[in-house]
């Protein structure tokens, strides 16, 4: 599969892309920088805007503003005005644990989860957000990351980084229960010491319109489609040994643009890779489904 480099500005952890289909544009975070990111195929225009916190994950409105989960809390944020307002405090110790993959489900409410920074086994948790309460759904992790729902929003996936687990639930879109947990894809560890061999850990995911999961593998260098069954379907690799999340965008939503990290890695994967941190992009026969917009904003 033919894979370019999309955006080749290299994010220090590119995460959280989206393409919002009224701007037609590709919108990701840089979560240590600090900064939200918009880029726009057609032009490669770009357009940038700092925060004070790390930047975990955000989700569209639909009066063109964002919902945004910052480490110290849930934002709302106007790009237009530049206008930026707290809907909710962290529920955590800020110096432990941040927000981290974050996306809406089915009928608007936003979810997201954190990361315990000490990697802490079940430290971490995950969260819905809806008129301004933050809920907590589940805990017992170390790194929250995977979100996605299915085409009929009754399947929901999670994934914890750190176990290199993913799991689906049974959901029941008008009020948001999460059922019957069950492995959907276990990964094998990550060997030490060095990566050889290694097939990376699931970070955030995508699905597409036939129902198919697509994960990016954390220092495995590539993305995966599996099946509703957890079965392998697809494999592609990417120039860079950290791929963060994978999303379907441009008109027809065949484009995946996947996000990447080059933070903290050796000097002699950097050389191999000189692409770590861009955002990539390849073609797909399947649509992805379109990004659903917050009702919380």
């Amino acid at each position: 599969m033919d894979v370019r480099v999309a955006i080749d500005t290299p994010a220090l952890l590119g995460e959280s892309p989206l393409w919002h289909p009224e701007q037609q544009a590709l919108w990701y975070c840089d979560i240590p920088a600090r900064r939200m990111h918009r880029f726009h195929p057609v032009s490669c225009a770009r357009a940038h805007w700092d925060f004070h916190s790390d930047v975990g994950s955000f989700a569209p409105a639909p009066d063109g503003s964002f919902i945004v989960a910052l480490r110290d809390g849930v934002w709302r944020f106007d790009p237009a005005s530049d206008a930026r307002r707290q809907l909710a405090v962290a529920p955590y110790d800020m110096t432990e644990e941040r927000f981290n993959d974050g996306k809406c489900d089915p009928v608007g409410r936003f979810w997201v989860g954190s990361i315990d920074e000490p990697r802490r086994p079940g430290r971490a948790g995950l969260w819905c957000f809806r008129d301004g309460i933050l809920e907590r759904r589940q805990s017992g992790i170390t790194i929250s990351n995977g979100l996605a729902w299915s085409p009929d929003g009754r399947t929901m996936y999670w994934a914890d980084t750190h176990a290199h687990v993913i799991w689906a639930f049974d959901f029941e879109p008008l009020g948001g229960a999460m059922t019957s947990r069950r492995v959907f894809a276990q990964f094998a560890p990550r060997p030490e010491p060095g990566l050889a061999g290694y097939g990376g850990r699931p970070d955030g995911a995508a699905v597409d319109a036939e129902g198919c999961y697509w994960v990016a593998m954390y220092e495995g260098g590539r993305v995966l489609r599996l099946s509703p069954a957890g079965e392998l379907l697809t494999e592609v690799h990417v120039p860079a040994r950290c791929p963060t999340m994978p999303c379907f965008g441009d008109n027809d939503l065949k484009t995946v643009y996947v996000t990447s990290a080059s933070l903290g890695r050796p000097a002699e994967e950097r050389e191999e890779f000189p692409h770590a941190g861009c955002t990539f992009a390849f073609r797909v026969d399947v649509p992805g489904l379109p990004v659903r917009f917050t009702a919380s904003a």
